[in-house]
């Protein structure tokens, strides 16, 4: 068991820009961030990311930018908005919430990928930058939660490197239904492993001229 006699409370994570090969995160300023964030997630044609959520969908700007600032407000979410290196492009958003200081736990949530940033490169190294981030800090624990009917959710937690912890039965009434929650986590011990793992997946050279993986990342986190 660790010793945590010397422990102490951990920053909060997203409060400043993360910066990656692929991608920018920066925390949320609506009057910045909104027109380009409802464009990539909000809107009817959009409607299908917020599927298995407990939120949405927005179908106004004013709805979607309303409800991330009571949410910050009140629940102390801090929200990262995925930009495009280059051209700027807002691609979606993801958010530190649950934030837990005293223990050093943080989840990841209200995870929306517009359509260009859905099963990408960029996307993965978003993820990337983000449990880099809480673990830079200090945590000890970085949490994933997901409706146990979202298939891809798991599979995208699964293939990241998240652990399974088990099903939390009756854990919502969500949008009329009884909804089951998956709960996943990355813990401090496992990270170094996970970083390599990501690293090398990401590394320009494991990508062809068309743009094909090399080698999986479930096979470099298998070697790692």
């Amino acid at each position: 068991m660790s010793d945590l006699s010397n422990w102490t409370p951990r920053p909060a994570p997203g409060l400043a820009a993360l910066e990656g090969a692929r991608v920018r995160l920066e925390p949320l300023d609506w009057a910045r961030h909104g027109d380009g964030l409802f464009a990539a997630v909000g809107g009817a044609a959009n409607a299908g990311i917020w599927e298995w959520m407990p939120v949405g969908p927005f179908l106004g700007p004013e709805e979607l930018g309303d409800f991330l600032e009571q949410m910050h407000g009140a629940e102390r979410w801090r929200t990262m908005v995925i930009r495009a290196r280059g051209s700027g492009e807002i691609l979606g958003m993801a958010t530190y919430m649950r934030i837990r200081e005293g223990h050093g736990s943080a989840e990841i949530g209200c995870v929306s990928f517009g359509p260009k940033l859905k099963r990408s490169t960029e996307a993965t190294e978003a993820l990337a930058l983000m449990a880099g981030h809480v673990f830079d800090l200090g945590y000890r624990r970085y949490e994933w939660k997901c409706n146990s009917r979202n298939a891809a959710s798991m599979r995208a937690a699964e293939r990241f490197g998240f652990t399974l912890e088990g099903v939390f039965r009756n854990d919502m009434v969500m949008k009329g239904m009884s909804r089951d929650t998956v709960w996943y986590s990355i813990i401090d011990s496992e990270w170094a492993g996970l970083k390599v793992a990501l690293d090398r997946w990401l590394a320009h050279d494991n990508f062809a001229a068309d743009g094909a993986q090399v080698g999986t990342l479930e096979s470099f986190r298998r070697g790692a």
